[in-house]
């Protein structure tokens, strides 16, 4: 079994041991995997009642520590009707296979020598776990960001098996803007010398800085100004504002690893559901079941058109957007409204 050190303590983490080699799009075979995953609700014996959740890039598979507000008993994601499945995602720090895992022939930790892997292999992973829980069919395949891009994978690899999906505030495929963010991020990274030394600590100022420069395209301009505004006038040093995106990167640095969130940021550049399916459009024409695209009205990350394109080219989409002060990170934190678009557009659920 592949072991790991998990930077945080997660409740209620199980495990799946993939035995088998997993070969990724780059031909690169890993020589087994484990994926972490949660599970909440119970499946039925007819086996139709699962919500399959993809989480975004640093969050795990704990669904209540980033989207506990629409799970439990009478939510969008009602534990008493449904079976709730979210996997961590392959290359991520939270128990699934990644650069911190160590390599099962000689237990030495994979560091920067872990395999280039892309958003279909990530996708790949979790439909591996969806065969090991013997699910045949999702009642509805939820995720936001890359969370969605997940979800356009696996559903474009079996697509029969999707009933309805969500997507939030994703797109079809990463933008040269959120690819020139992510290497603004990996710049940052390999600035800190000790990037590339095979510790858990390797690049974490690094990782702090990266983590400053990525909270610019989450949030807004408006909410800096609202809420990092500092009232005493007669300041020249110590800002507000300068002490949040410090702050923040503390927190992540805390919680993730630096090569892990460097690996993932490859990932996310590799999203493109048109690449070997003659193209985008073609690609979202075979996804048929019926879907919701949301999208937050202030994301300067992944904007509104990228989800009107999406909703325009899938045959059976209704595309809604929801008014935020938050940016990107409103899928996260309007909840609320979140609900009442997914219950209006798919009242089955």
């Amino acid at each position: 079994m592949t072991t790991y050190t998990i930077p945080v303590n997660i409740q209620d983490l199980q495990y799946y041991q993939h035995e088998k080699s997993v070969q990724l799009e780059s031909g690169v075979l890993l020589p087994g995997i484990t994926i972490a995953y949660h599970t909440f609700g119970t499946l039925k014996k007819t086996r139709d009642n699962v919500i399959w959740v993809c989480h975004a890039l640093t969050a795990n598979s704990d669904i209540r520590e980033w989207w506990g507000d629409l799970l439990g008993p009478g939510k969008l994601f009602d534990t008493d009707k449904y079976f709730i499945v979210c996997a961590n995602m392959l290359g991520s720090c939270y128990g699934t296979t990644g650069p911190r895992s160590r390599h099962p022939k000689d237990n030495i930790t994979y560091g920067m020598e872990f395999p280039v892997f892309t958003m279909r292999d990530i996708a790949k992973v979790n439909l591996l776990l969806k065969d090991h829980l013997n699910i045949d069919e999702f009642a509805l395949l939820i995720g936001g960001s890359c969370g969605g891009h997940q979800c356009l994978e696996m559903a474009l690899k079996e697509p029969d098996m999707v009933k309805s999906m969500v997507l939030l505030a994703t797109s079809a495929r990463e933008s040269a803007w959120a690819i020139a963010l992510h290497e603004a991020g990996r710049m940052a990274l390999m600035a800190d010398p000790t990037f590339r030394e095979n510790n858990d600590r390797a690049g974490a100022v690094g990782l702090k800085a990266a983590r400053a420069q990525a909270l610019l395209g989450y949030r807004t301009i408006q909410a800096y100004v609202k809420q990092q505004t500092d009232t005493d006038d007669q300041k020249t040093d110590d800002f507000k504002a300068a002490s949040y995106v410090q702050y923040q990167g503390i927190k992540l640095e805390r919680r993730f690893y630096a090569q892990c969130y460097y690996y993932l940021l490859k990932a996310l550049d590799s999203h493109n559901i048109g690449r070997n399916r003659n193209g985008i459009e073609n690609a979202l024409k075979m996804l048929t079941m019926p879907a919701v695209v949301i999208g937050i009205e202030s994301d300067m990350l992944i904007p509104i058109p990228f989800q009107q394109m999406l909703a325009e080219h899938l045959p059976n989409a209704q595309f809604r957007s929801i008014p935020s002060e938050a940016g990107h990170d409103g899928f996260l934190i309007e909840t609320d409204a979140i609900t009442k678009v997914i219950r209006d557009a798919l009242p089955q659920l």
